[in-house]
């Protein structure tokens, strides 16, 4: 009886290690070529109003206004939300945050289609720049 119970708690044990495993965040690589690439875009008011405006329209339900995470459609992802204003995201190269919107990974979309402009994608790795905790 005593290992009945004991696999049963082992194999409760194992499932949640597993699921958090599953959800943790995976490392994102970016091939070099792309995370060297140069922001064409200078930043500026002018791009960074942009950025603004496209990370409104179509990030800030998921990572939130100011990059927390916290957008209303978090909570619904199995994917946690990244800090966009920590030193792990700021850190990033501009060419590796512009592959990274353009392509998508999992839950993550593209926005290669949807924002078809890179000038435009461009505008938003600026924006994010001026995030701030």
């Amino acid at each position: 009886m005593k290992t009945k119970y004991y696999l049963i708690g082992l194999l409760m044990v194992s499932g949640v290690f597993f699921s958090f495993k599953y959800y943790q965040a995976k490392p994102w690589a970016v091939p070099d070529k792309n995370a060297k690439m140069a922001n064409p875009v200078k930043s500026n008011a002018e791009s960074i109003k942009i950025g603004k405006e496209m990370w409104s329209k179509h990030c800030s339900s998921c990572h939130g206004k100011t990059g927390a995470g916290d957008g209303s459609k978090a909570a619904q992802l199995k994917t946690t939300m990244e800090d966009m204003t920590a030193s792990v995201v700021q850190g990033q190269t501009d060419g590796a945050l512009f592959y990274k919107m353009s392509e998508g990974r999992d839950e993550m979309p593209s926005f290669k289609k949807k924002i078809p402009d890179t000038e435009e994608l461009w505008s938003i790795v600026n924006y994010l720049r001026t995030l701030k905790k």
